[in-house]
């Protein structure tokens, strides 16, 4: 029998009597933790929550807090004279998992569906009708105007080549 439980922001598969690192919880060492945010269980057979089964707990035992492994973090960019060395540890909780268990409240659902039908079939009092709004009046459309003709221009006349020589003679030539 397993679970995926989602423990502290992150989801974990696990199984009776596994020991578990997890981020680490706010709860004392030796006492008793209830996950309830179970996403699969399989007990024979496999069942997916729609996001979580309800009522399915897992209970674990938190048996001490401790610090991860040291990771190195180097940064370089090479030809700038840049480098920058950090390390990190996290911080962790040792879990066992004690039991998982699936209790499906199947009366309290019968229950609410007998409720449900009767509620469906008494009568639905009409609501009265609201007043009609009032509408303001919008102002009347804008007219287009009606698109301006353009004019094709005309083409300027050349100049011929007996004019061009007229031109440069009588420019004065400093």
């Amino acid at each position: 029998m397993y679970a995926i439980v989602e423990i502290a922001g992150q989801q974990f598969k696990v199984a009776k009597d596994q020991k578990v690192f997890v981020n680490r919880l706010q709860e004392k060492e030796g006492s008793n933790v209830n996950f309830d945010n179970i996403l699969l269980m399989d007990d024979g057979k496999i069942t997916v929550g729609a996001p979580a089964i309800k009522g399915a707990v897992v209970t674990a035992k938190v048996l001490n807090h401790l610090k991860g492994d040291k990771v190195i973090v180097f940064k370089k960019k090479r030809r700038k004279g840049y480098r920058v060395k950090n390390g990190h540890r996290q911080f962790l909780t040792e879990i066992q998992i004690e039991s998982i268990s699936a209790k499906t409240p199947a009366k309290k659902a019968t229950v609410k569906k007998e409720e449900t039908v009767a509620e469906a079939k008494k009568p639905v009092a009409k609501k009265e009708a609201a007043p009609k709004k009032v509408e303001a009046k919008k102002p009347a459309p804008k007219k287009t105007a009606a698109p301006k003709k353009v004019e094709a221009k005309k083409p300027a006349p050349k100049k011929t080549a007996a004019k061009k020589v007229e031109a440069k003679k009588e420019s004065p030539k400093k």
